[in-house]
């Protein structure tokens, strides 16, 4: 079994087990801003599956994004039976919401690829995969400056979480 298997075998365990451990971290990861920078990858087996490397102007950011549906504020005026529903299921999935976070907290980052690392009762937190537009390593380099050039991936549904809501 190669070495990258063997790490997302016992990551998925630990999560499946839901450890102390990894209920400490969930906790910490709650008390930390909604978008955070972090060094290195929780899981860096899949990090790498989505085209992370230990790169000069790649770096990692943890999203924290409310999970459920989204509730709209009570119909004032009247009863009005039709809109009288307050709670209504997102166009967009909650991955693609926190990639958008992430690229308006990181302006000069694009968006490469993102991935769940776990969840409370309340939240889902993502890790999302960022690069460097002025990195010059990241320029000549093939494999990410098709990437660089496109502007606000995110925003634009060009992720392969935002072609999913998209349709493509």
């Amino acid at each position: 079994m190669s070495l990258y298997r063997q790490v997302k075998k016992t990551f998925i365990e630990g999560y499946k087990s839901n450890s102390d451990k990894v209920k400490e971290n969930r906790i910490n990861w709650s008390s930390e801003p909604s978008v955070a920078k972090i060094e290195r990858p929780t899981n860096i087996a899949r990090a790498r599956e989505l085209g992370y490397k230990a790169k000069e102007g790649i770096i990692v950011a943890r999203v924290r994004v409310k999970s459920g549906k989204r509730k709209r504020q009570t119909v004032d005026g009247g009863r009005k039976p039709s809109k009288s529903g307050r709670f209504f299921s997102r166009q967009k999935s909650l991955q693609a919401i926190a990639e958008e976070r992430a690229s308006k907290k990181f302006v000069n980052h694009e968006v490469l690829n993102s991935y769940y690392v776990g969840q409370t009762g309340q939240e889902k937190f993502y890790e999302i995969i960022l690069l460097d537009s002025t990195s010059p390593a990241l320029k000549n380099s093939k494999a990410y400056s098709n990437v660089i050039a496109q502007k606000q991936r995110a925003v634009r549904g060009l992720t392969s979480s935002g072609k999913k809501y998209r349709g493509i």
